[in-house]
């Protein structure tokens, strides 16, 4: 029971960061120009939208790897 609700959290985890990643600000402004990332960024660096997207994607991550880390330990 307890695996199967960490396998579920690990793959909408996996799913979000997917789109967490794919909204990050590239080269050529990304996808998150869509959502106002990009007014003003060339002009003052990182807006408040870009460093919430960073600690979103860090927080994330950290939760897929701890998913990672506990399905690796149960199914041993």
């Amino acid at each position: 029971m307890f695996t199967a609700f960490v396998v579920v959290v690990h793959m909408l985890v996996s799913m979000l960061l997917i789109v967490f990643i794919l909204l990050h600000a590239g080269r050529g402004g990304g996808l998150s120009d869509m959502f106002g990332g990009g007014m003003g960024g060339s002009l003052a660096g990182s807006t408040v939208v870009e460093r919430n997207l960073d600690r979103i994607t860090v927080l994330t991550a950290l939760i897929f790897a701890f998913t990672t880390i506990i399905l690796g330990l149960r199914l041993e």
